[in-house]
């Protein structure tokens, strides 16, 4: 079972010691051969039940990895003595113990709502090490944020206006930016695409005048000391990424030239690096994008600048597992169809959008191990009432028989921790693991939701609000 005992963090770093010792790891200690160990583990130590058919798996030495990838792809490219902050951008995995995880391995938090600001907080997550991004604070937003000394990043001129009277009002400690959009264009995914030329976020820099307007913001304003970009995500090429990031490097050049002094001392590069959602391979990597970028924009490197990052799936997204139960085997015109717990509500994107987020699927038999067999084409459906929640279709896999289970690859962010709860289904329990020496230890990160917690957050408390006279 779940140890009660232990932390996420503390199940990693037992791992991590335990492949250093004489032990029996793993085979080749690879994410795959965990993951195959962590599904016959959640079967035999009973995470998977009739109660609760769904669970979501977390590799704590996978993520340990990415982080350390992170760190050191930049450390390669960047002038010894430069401040870099690597801030995980919190949507991705909005759960406190993964945030507590990555600030053990020296990763800070970009938020952008009061939420994610309070599980920052949360996981301990210190003021200097958090920056808040959102296209809509609100006054209290922006007051709680400068009276802790976070980091803030302005994204249009009323938002600075307002910032204006909260700088003159009282002294904070806060670095503020301004957050600025280059309209370098579209990755394949457009909703996803945040460098269009119509984009919501951020200062539009080709509009006509913007560009003289931006200069002026930063001369009136001398606490006005970074400037922001995020021109990645899922689906946009590195070098128009790259390409973002150089025009926001050349605007910090000529204001600074503009205000004769170097009054902006950091880039917030953004984060958005794609996952490859097709195999195991982790592609493209940290020391891919940092390479293509010192040569691009060489001047960000070479010391004149402060560093922020704000990468959020490409930590987490390959080390995630959805393991769910197959209840029912069955069939419709000809092709097979596995009904399952693990559908839209986990994966939402995936049902709506297949063609932008397709995911892979791995089955298991009943004791989670490796299903053998020919390959058959089939459908693996949710459990929610649309024809739509479909995971996979037509995908060759070994047939599946009721009871068997399917693990949904690759969903350690923006699937099992941003719940849907059509149908009011149930947000699973988050567990993370460690495996080695043969053995997988299991820490539980979130709870599986219950029904009366369910009923509690639908008005369960006052089921007479509308009926009274």
């Amino acid at each position: 079972m779940v140890e009660d005992s232990g932390t996420v963090e503390e199940a990693g770093r037992d791992s991590a010691e335990a492949g250093q010792g004489g032990g029996e790891a793993e085979p080749d200690n690879g994410a795959a051969a965990r993951r195959d160990l962590a599904v016959r583990a959640a079967v035999e130590q009973g995470l998977l039940t009739e109660a609760d058919p769904v669970v979501a798996l977390l590799d704590v030495a996978g993520v340990r990895a990415s982080a350390a990838a992170l760190h050191a792809a930049f450390a390669a490219v960047t002038a010894p003595g430069t401040p870099v902050l690597h801030a995980f951008a919190v949507k991705a995995a909005p759960l406190v113990p993964v945030l507590r995880l990555l600030r053990a391995e020296g990763v800070g938090a970009e938020v952008a709502s009061p939420g994610e600001l309070g599980l920052a907080r949360a996981a301990g997550i210190a003021p200097d090490r958090t920056v808040l991004d959102s296209p809509a604070k609100t006054p209290a937003e922006l007051r709680e944020a400068l009276a802790l000394g976070i980091a803030v990043n302005a994204d249009n001129p009323q938002e600075l206006d307002r910032l204006d009277a909260l700088v003159r009002s009282a002294p904070t400690r806060s670095p503020i930016g301004l957050r600025v959009n280059p309209q370098t264009g579209s990755g394949s995914i457009g909703a996803l695409s945040t460098a269009t030329a119509t984009s919501k976020f951020g200062v539009a820099l080709r509009d006509e005048g913007a560009r003289a307007r931006v200069v002026r913001a930063f001369l009136d304003r001398p606490w006005l000391t970074r400037l922001h970009t995020h021109s990645g995500s899922q689906g946009v090429p590195l070098a128009l990424m790259a390409e973002g990031v150089r025009t926001v490097h050349e605007l910090a050049e000529e204001i600074n030239a503009a205000a004769g002094r170097r009054q902006i001392d950091t880039i917030d590069i953004g984060g958005g690096l794609p996952v490859n959602f097709s195999s195991d391979d982790e592609t493209p990597t940290y020391a891919e994008y940092a390479r293509l970028l010192k040569a691009t924009v060489p001047g960000l490197f070479d010391g004149g600048y402060g560093l922020v990052t704000e990468f959020g799936r490409s930590l987490l997204a390959k080390h995630g597992t959805v393991l769910a139960r197959v209840e029912y085997a069955k069939s419709a015109g000809g092709r097979p169809i596995a009904v399952t717990h693990a559908g839209v509500q986990i994966a939402t994107r995936t049902v709506y959008d297949p063609r932008s987020w397709p995911l892979r699927i791995a089955a298991y038999d009943a004791e989670g191990r490796p299903k053998d067999g020919p390959d058959v084409a089939q459908d693996i459906a949710g459990p929610a009432c649309f024809a739509g929640d479909v995971l996979a279709t037509d995908r060759p896999l070994p047939l599946l028989d009721q009871g068997d289970l399917v693990a949904a690859l690759d969903t350690g962010a923006y699937y099992f921790a941003n719940h849907y709860a059509y149908n009011s289904l149930a947000r699973p329990g988050v567990y993370g693991f460690a495996a080695a020496t043969g053995a997988v230890r299991f820490a539980t990160v979130r709870a599986p939701q219950t029904v009366a917690e369910i009923v509690a957050e639908s008005g369960g408390a006052d089921p007479d609000a509308l009926v009274r006279d």
